[in-house]
């Protein structure tokens, strides 16, 4: 069973916590992997290790049967093709389970500096057909957890809702490595036309 870490002085002993690992300090630097993501290398383990830009967009979506539309009921979304990577780049371990979308992400700097880390997510008010119809982004909702994570973890990125623009997920110091999964659900309380609707959620890690 891969062991659960985290490595600060804030932890309660009555939880269980996620995975969250203290890094070596050394070249500045700062990664951010959402769903598909590139890494070259033994996870984190050198300055060898070559982090990779990917262009890829994952989706997550439904299909809401019309009988069913607008009734209430919190319907689970899917990832297209099921799970965009579950493995995590910090040691291979099957971290994720499929129709998660992985989230992984680290701040290093070198020894005898520091700082702080803040991850968001950017998303638009509405979903839109591209007809005038529109679902308020706040009807998708998401839950965080991993494998081996016990009961009442307190995950690096916390269970939330869209709001519509841009909002502060995580915020964190240097030196750490830090992943959860992200299950999506929609609350499906609008009653709306018949068609798609599409919206896009952009993830971003600043540091100073």
């Amino acid at each position: 069973m891969r062991p659960a870490l985290l490595v600060t002085a804030l932890a309660l002993p009555c939880l269980a916590n996620a995975f969250t690992v203290t890094i070596s300090p050394g070249p500045r630097a700062i990664y951010l992997r959402v769903g598909t993501g590139g890494y070259n290398g033994t996870p984190y383990s050198s300055d060898e290790d070559t982090l990779q830009a990917n262009t890829t967009v994952n989706m997550v979506s439904l299909a809401i049967p019309a009988a069913q539309v607008g009734n209430g009921t919190d319907l689970a979304m899917a990832v297209n093709g099921g799970t965009p990577q579950q493995i995590s780049h910090w040691d291979n371990y099957l971290f994720c389970n499929p129709n998660q979308v992985y989230v992984g992400f680290f701040y290093r700097l070198p020894r005898r500096e520091s700082g702080t880390a803040t991850l968001t997510v950017t998303t638009p008010p509405s979903l839109g057909n591209g007809l005038g119809d529109a679902i308020p982004i706040g009807q998708i909702r998401w839950t965080t957890s991993g494998n081996s994570d016990g009961a009442g973890t307190a995950q690096p990125v916390p269970a939330g809702s869209f709001n519509g623009g841009v909002q502060t997920l995580a915020t964190f110091g240097d030196n750490s490595w830090r992943e959860s999964c992200m299950s999506f659900f929609y609350a499906n309380d609008a009653v709306v036309p018949a068609g798609t609707y599409t919206g896009r959620a952009t993830y971003t890690l600043t540091a100073p």
